[in-house]
C-alpha cells in the first residue's frame, strides 16, 4: 500500500464526515483518522471508540460513516462496528480473526495476566489454577466461534480450540464478514466474573492485561493506584505525499506495575511484543515511516478501571 493511497482514502473519509455532518474537534478527527489507518493497514485488530458523543448517536454516526466510505473506496471494506454492552469498537474483521486464532497458537507468546485482587499485584504463572483466567479463556473461545466465517485464510487453530465449544455455540453467532451490520457480542461476558478492562486489554492487543473479578474492582483500583507503573507507548509516523514532516503519533499504550517490569523494554515479553509490532509495520512499510516503543515511569496516582 502506497502513501498516495492512504492520502486518497483520507480524502474520502473527510468527504464522508462532511456528508453526515459529523463535526469533530481537530484532535478528535486526527485520532479517528489514525485509528482507521491503523485498522486498514492491519497494524491493530481493534480500537475502542471514544470520539465524543453517546450511544446510540455515536453508533449511528460511525455506522453511517462506514457505509458511505465503503461505497466510495475498497480501502474501508474490511472495517466493521462491534458492540459489547455500552462499549463500541471499530474492528478489521480479518485481522481480528487472526488475533483471536493466534491466542490459541502454542507457538505464539502467550498473554500475561497481572492479578490485581491481591497486594502486591503479581503475574499469574499457572493459568489453569485461576478460575478467573479460565473463564477468560472461555470468552476467547466464544470469539473464536464468532470469528470463523468461510474465507478467512489464516492458519487453523489447534484441534481443541476449533469452533466446537458447546457453551460458546449457545451464546455466540457466526457473522457474515461482508455484512455491513454491526456485530453485537454484548453477552460475551455473561455467566463469568471477567471485567471489561481484562477483555479490552486482550482485544486491543496488549501483551499484559489486568485480571480481577467484578466483586473486587475496588481492591484492584487501590492496588494499582498505590503502585509505580511503567507506561509502554508505541508510536507511529505515517508516510504522506501531502504533508511533509509528519510527526509520530501514539498508536497504543498500556501500563504494567514497575515491580513486574523492572527491565522495561528489555523484558522478554516486551521484546516479543515489539518484534510482533515491527513485523506488522514491515508488511506495510510504505504506509508508515517509523515505529518505536518508549517506556516511561508513572508515579502512583488515582486509576480508573
Amino acid at each position: 500500500m502506497e502513501a498516495s493511497e492512504l492520502d486518497e482514502s483520507m480524502k474520502v473519509l473527510d468527504s464522508c464526515l462532511a456528508l453526515i455532518n459529523w463535526r469533530l474537534k481537530p484532535s478528535t478527527k486526527r485520532r479517528l483518522q489514525l485509528d482507521i489507518l491503523a485498522l486498514s493497514t492491519r497494524m491493530r485488530p481493534v480500537v475502542m471508540v471514544d470520539y465524543g458523543g453517546k450511544m446510540p448517536e455515536l453508533q449511528h454516526h460511525l455506522s453511517s460513516l462506514l457505509q458511505l466510505t465503503q461505497k466510495d473506496s475498497p480501502f474501508f471494506e474490511h472495517l466493521r462496528l462491534m458492540v459489547i454492552q455500552d462499549m463500541i469498537y471499530l474492528i478489521h474483521v480479518t485481522e481480528l480473526a487472526q488475533h483471536v486464532r493466534s491466542s490459541f497458537n502454542s507457538e505464539k507468546p502467550q498473554l500475561l495476566f497481572v492479578d490485581l485482587e491481591h497486594e502486591p499485584p503479581k503475574m499469574i504463572t499457572q493459568i489453569e489454577k485461576s478460575q478467573l483466567a479460565m473463564q477468560f479463556i472461555s470468552i476467547q473461545k466464544l470469539f473464536l466461534t464468532s470469528f470463523c466465517p468461510e474465507g478467512i485464510t489464516n492458519p487453523a487453530p489447534s484441534q481443541e480450540a476449533k469452533c466446537m465449544d458447546n457453551n460458546a455455540n449457545s451464546t455466540a453467532h457466526c457473522f457474515n464478514a461482508h455484512s455491513t451490520e454491526y456485530i453485537d457480542l454484548s453477552n460475551c461476558m455473561d455467566n463469568t466474573d471477567v471485567t471489561v478492562p481484562t477483555l479490552n486489554g486482550w482485544l486491543l492487543g496488549y501483551p499484559v492485561v489486568y485480571l480481577f473479578g467484578k466483586e473486587r474492582i475496588a481492591d484492584a483500583i487501590y492496588n494499582l493506584s498505590t503502585k509505580y507503573l511503567h507506561i509502554f507507548q508505541v508510536s507511529i509516523c505515517r508516510n504522506s505525499t501531502l504533508k511533509k514532516g509528519t510527526q509520530a503519533e501514539e498508536l497504543l499504550s498500556f501500563s504494567v506495575p514497575y515491580d513486574l517490569s523492572m527491565r522495561g523494554s528489555d523484558e522478554q515479553w516486551a521484546e516479543a511484543f515489539l518484534a510482533h509490532m515491527r513485523a506488522k509495520w514491515e508488511r506495510c512499510a510504505n504506509a508508515w515511516k517509523s515505529l518505536k516503543m518508549e517506556v516511561t515511569e508513572c508515579h502512583p496516582q488515582a486509576i480508573v478501571l
